[in-house]
């Protein structure tokens, strides 16, 4: 392994250079310059050491993605706590049993999951503080009361003189330290407590920072969308913007469409990080419908003219996004193959990534210019990945890994860690892919939801799923097995359905089926189309939670 390099000194060396530079943004609210940042985590600092936290208690942090938010846990990590950040799409019970469970000593909260706790089911804890102004919402330890009513008042005796730049010295952590515990979103019930180390946040930094550092510069804009609690979200926009001296804007609100578009347009982001279903979305909705015209597919099918059509798309494609960007990076789920296919057709700067929450979360990744279509990239440094099949090239197997990025195993869980890591050290994803000679990995879905056909074929339902999703009137869809038949459960396009009756829309759908089986070989072929009147639930990364449909 690599000689280790501390996290924290990236977060001091960033605040440090880029001191009177805008670092933080709520969109359409406050700004955060670097030395601001500073600022607070100094008076986070001050409430903690006399509030009787010490380096390693855990701090839980859940709320929607805000500069607060996002200070609290730079404060927690560089005064030596461990983060535990909490989805705040989670409903209470589960923000009270991952509070519970992680045995965290403060709670800081949004204004939105402040509404669906209850202090009471958290006993273990000595403080609720409201993100939006750090005031103390609940104390149960006269320290801290003290301490956040005399927080101002310490700060100014500790730095009579102003607080500035040599002040800055952050906890000095060691590669195997605990640095947050990641309760995974979990698509197949309830979520575990990924312990992640130093090392592995340090190995997703210094990564990206080698590949994209060089490419996105201090002072770009980015524009956080996922959410902050989930590690792709966390890696890859907010700590390595943060550590590049980048200026991050957050929504701090529900991520629409239409809000993303717009801030799209006002941020003119040079990254953006994404999930399949933004892309996917904004593509269908404002690009299809322009280059799927009579017109355009004749212009496309001309040899000589084509080649300037596609660069005219391209820079439409581009400026829909916000007309300054270096690539899209989508993880999380596949991106569709004809959105894919599309963007890569017109040279559109589109790259795929793949990773998990024990790996904080890179496994592969590759620039847009090296990008293969279907892959997700090549395995990042200090990071080795296997196939486990008799041929890696061409038969799926188990992809595992070993390297810097992996977690320590599942917190007071290791029955679980045992399961997931092996006596080699590999982390065994539970996902199936190959490996070309170019190092290129391609992921053929999730072993758990891989269906055994009658005769013991394997079928992989997102191989037909993503060929369903592009069919006339199919927003998403999932395909489940009732005994030896395959079903396609489908929420049809809302705003397409309007126009037609139940029985059109039956035979749309039957005519799916009919074109859709066409292309499937018999065992996996579907015996018939449901509708359903509502979108399928998701986990915060966007993953249809299958557990839930049969």
């Amino acid at each position: 392994m690599e000689t280790f390099s501390s996290f924290n000194a990236y977060i001091q060396r960033s605040i440090i250079q880029n001191w009177d530079q805008d670092a933080l943004t709520d969109y359409q609210g406050i700004t955060l310059q670097y030395h601001d940042v500073a600022r607070k985590i100094e008076k986070l600092h001050i409430l903690f050491e006399n509030s009787d936290v010490k380096k390693g208690d855990k701090i839980a942090l859940c709320g929607r993605n805000s500069a607060h938010w996002a200070v609290a846990f730079l404060a927690t990590l560089t005064y030596g706590a461990v983060a535990v950040p909490i989805l705040h799409e989670f409903n209470g019970e589960q923000i009270q049993n991952i509070v519970n469970h992680s045995e965290s000593k403060l709670l800081f909260v949004g204004d939105y999951a402040v509404k669906t706790i209850d202090p009471e089911a958290m006993p273990a804890l000595e403080g609720i503080i409201n993100i939006p102004d750090f005031s103390l919402l609940i104390s149960r330890s006269e320290r801290l009361t003290y301490a956040r009513e005399h927080l101002n008042l310490m700060f100014g005796s500790k730095y009579p003189m102003a607080f500035r730049k040599e002040h800055i010295n952050y906890h000095q952590d060691e590669a195997d330290e605990l640095a947050l515990i990641n309760y995974t979103s979990g698509t197949t019930g309830f979520s575990k407590g990924v312990m992640l180390p130093y090392r592995s946040i340090w190995g997703n930094i210094e990564f990206i920072i080698s590949r994209l550092g060089g490419k996105i510069h201090a002072g770009d804009s980015l524009l956080s969308i996922l959410p902050m609690a989930h590690m792709y979200g966390m890696a890859v926009e907010f700590l390595f913007g943060f550590c590049n001296g980048c200026h991050l804007f957050f929504l701090t609100r529900l991520p629409s469409p239409a809000i993303i578009a717009q801030a799209f347009t006002d941020v003119k982001p040079t990254l953006i990080v994404t999930v399949p279903l933004i892309i996917e979305k904004i593509i269908r909705k404002k690009v299809f419908p322009k280059v799927q015209d009579n017109r355009v597919r004749l212009l496309l099918a001309m040899p000589v003219v084509s080649k300037k059509v596609k660069e005219r798309i391209c820079h439409e494609v581009y400026n829909a996004f916000g007309g300054n960007l270096y690539e899209v990076i989508v993880g999380g789920a596949a991106l569709s193959k004809e959105v894919e296919e599309f963007l890569v057709s017109i040279g559109f700067p589109i790259t795929v990534g793949y990773g998990t929450t024990e790996c904080a979360p890179l496994i592969s990744y590759c620039d847009h210019k090296e990008f293969v279509p279907g892959c997700c990239g090549k395995p990042v440094d200090r990071m080795e990945v296997k196939i486990l099949s008799s041929d890696p090239e061409n038969i799926p197997g188990e992809i595992v890994t070993r390297g810097t990025n992996v977690m320590l195993g599942y917190y007071k869980n290791e029955e679980a860690t045992r399961q997931a890591l092996d006596e080699e050290g590999y982390y065994h994803t539970g996902d199936l892919g190959t490996l070309s000679a170019s190092q290129h990995l391609f992921i053929r879905g999730r072993i758990k939801n891989m269906l055994l056909g009658a005769n013991g074929q394997n079928v992989y339902p997102e191989e037909i799923e993503d060929k369903l999703n592009s069919m006339p009137m199919v927003s998403e869809s999932i395909i489940v097995q009732r005994e030896d038949k395959l079903v396609a459960l489908v929420y049809p396009d809302k705003d397409e359905v309007v126009s037609f009756n139940e029985k059109e829309l039956a035979d749309i759908m039957e005519q799916n089926r009919h074109d859709l089986n066409e292309t499937l070989p018999v065992y996996s072929r579907i015996s018939a189309i449901e509708l359903h009147d509502k979108e399928f639930a998701k986990t915060p990364k966007k993953s249809i939670k299958r557990y839930l449909y049969h």
